[in-house]
């Protein structure tokens, strides 16, 4: 089914109000290797790159 523009309307603002966006830079296809990872293991990229970010994080607070 569709989906409708109040629909996609109502997703752009919730994401906008509650989530901030950054942009990363790899070098050519490395993108494309982290992707398969990502899929072959949590499913998404946003999902693993959070994870990534957050077992660094912990690991840097745990070792500092």
């Amino acid at each position: 089914m569709p989906v409708s523009k109040a629909q996609k309307k109502a997703t752009k603002k919730y994401v906008k109000n509650h989530y901030d966006r950054i942009d990363m830079r790899v070098p050519k296809g490395k993108r494309e290797i982290i992707s398969k990872h990502a899929k072959d293991y949590d499913g998404s990229l946003n999902k693993f790159l959070n994870r990534a970010v957050d077992e660094a994080m912990e690991r840097d607070k745990n070792n500092g």
